[in-house]
């Protein structure tokens, strides 16, 4: 890795949590430098301007995500049940820290990726859908293996997941109380050994 590309790779890792926390559109390019210690001159230096930088740490946020929810997915569960079980126990056992850096990065991202951010806003779709399809996936392996039951939507099922879990987080990061995400968490491990299993 090159000098520069470590300085940008400093300037995301640390300015992550700011992001996520303050907003994108909130965080200004003097709250980039407190928390790097560069001056503007080197962070302009590094990206074009602040908007690359957000675009920049979204995608090394959404990536933290993401190799979480894989490691789910991965081959030390047996079945396609105990990897969707897995992917409902990562938030049941991780919410304090998503919780204390400023809430799930794909959510807080989708509320501010608007006209005004286009780029930002196709990222966020694209990390969206990626979540959707391997949790398809998953449950279309389960309905080959006769695991899951064979009559139901594996898409229509991943996105509703997607949909009670980021509701749940939302809610609970708003109100500061954890039982709104178990409350969903629940709701979909019923829905996975009741409706789902075959």
């Amino acid at each position: 890795m090159s000098k520069a590309d470590k300085t940008r790779q400093f300037i995301i890792e640390k300015t992550a949590s700011l992001f996520n926390c303050k907003g994108y559109a909130s965080t200004s390019i003097s709250d980039i430098t407190e928390a790097t210690g560069l001056t503007k001159g080197s962070i302009y230096g590094n990206f074009e301007n602040k908007e690359e930088v957000a675009l920049e740490v979204y995608k090394h946020n959404a990536a933290l995500v993401s190799k979480h929810m894989m490691c789910s997915f991965g081959a030390q569960y047996s079945t396609c049940l105990d990897k969707l079980r897995a992917m409902v126990d990562f938030y049941k056992e991780n919410w304090d820290i998503v919780y204390s850096t400023g809430g799930c990065p794909l959510m807080n991202a989708a509320t501010e990726a608007d006209d005004t951010f286009p780029t930002l806003r196709t990222q966020v779709k694209k990390s969206f859908e990626e979540w959707a399809d391997k949790t398809a996936e998953v449950i279309r392996e389960g309905q080959l293996n006769g695991e899951i039951r064979q009559e139901y939507d594996a898409e229509e099922y991943s996105y509703l997941f997607i949909m009670l879990i980021e509701g749940g987080l939302l809610l609970s990061k708003t109100s500061g109380e954890k039982k709104y995400l178990d409350l969903v968490l629940n709701r979909i491990l019923i829905i996975i050994d009741g409706e789902l299993t075959a």
